[in-house]
């Protein structure tokens, strides 16, 4: 990013990285297997899903946003039918602990204070709207330093992601319309198409759609006004999550970007280089 990064948007690149390891990191996606989830989507379904509390399939798409209906629909509602809600929560945390001793092993006093701020922070955030934060922000607190990192991480995370939705919402981009812009700017349809189960069918359409609106051109890359529109996004979804890093003050803001920087880079690591949401790079505000 630019030297104008915003509050916002740097303490998404740190606090995103922690909570990621559910997605990559062997310990997490083995806590699902041994649960009986076999195969990544039932995991990757359940564990996020769970929340909502068993959700039917239209109501996970429609939080999830990016995801094709009928993608969604090969794990949910199915896998309630292997795991409960509660029983995912609780594998899932216990995954991304198991990750985080293994990244973050002998910095535990780090994390507990980086949990503790960033709960501070979280403190100030409005669910109003944020379905999946919403639910997040119902569940009981760990004790564990590192269990509490990785919540508070992902209470950040889905708080921002509803914002973004909304944002995306806003400017009539609909969930296949995301990922075919997202892969205009500067991705991979090979990597993200598949992640979001868009069909090519569905995905020549939306392509078609962005192509009439004059945001995507001929080449599938994106036009002046497209990338005008994706900025546009992009700092709207910014705007809708400053609220508690504005609140925080730029001392005690500092005082977080210390302490989580360092343990984010070590999260960030052993991440791929290229992710669906594309490349992670810690940066303090």
């Amino acid at each position: 990013m630019a030297d104008t990064m915003s509050a916002a948007r740097a303490m998404w690149t740190m606090f995103e990285p922690v909570h990621d390891v559910t997605y990559f990191a062997p310990e997490a996606l083995r806590a699902f297997t041994e649960a009986g989830l076999r195969g990544y989507w039932r995991g990757y379904f359940a564990g996020r899903a769970a929340p909502l509390g068993g959700a039917r399939a239209a109501v996970v798409a429609a939080s999830f946003y990016s995801f094709a209906p009928a993608f969604v629909a090969r794990a949910i509602p199915g896998v309630w039918d292997l795991i409960t809600p509660a029983e995912a929560i609780a594998v899932r945390e216990a995954g991304a602990a198991a990750s985080l001793r293994r990244l973050l092993g002998g910095r535990e006093a780090e994390a507990a204070k980086a949990a503790g701020l960033l709960w501070r922070a979280a403190e100030d955030l409005d669910f109003a709207g944020r379905v999946l934060a919403a639910a997040n922000s119902g569940l009981p607190v760990s004790s564990d330093p590192l269990t509490r990192l990785w919540q508070v991480a992902t209470l950040l995370r889905e708080h921002r992601g509803d914002g973004h939705f909304a944002a995306l919402a806003a400017a009539d981009i609909d969930g296949c319309e995301a990922v075919v812009l997202r892969v205009s700017k500067d991705m991979s349809r090979d990597l993200l198409q598949p992640v979001r189960g868009w069909t090519d069918e569905e995905w020549g359409a939306a392509a078609a759609r962005l192509t009439e609106r004059g945001w995507i051109g001929e080449d599938a890359t994106l036009t002046t006004a497209g990338r005008d529109v994706h900025d546009a996004v992009e700092a709207a979804t910014d705007q809708a999550a400053e609220r508690p890093w504005n609140r925080m003050g730029a001392a005690a803001l500092a005082e977080v970007a210390d302490v989580l920087l360092p343990l984010a880079q070590a999260c960030a690591a052993a991440l791929p280089e290229v992710i669906p949401l594309g490349r992670l790079r810690p940066t303090r505000p």
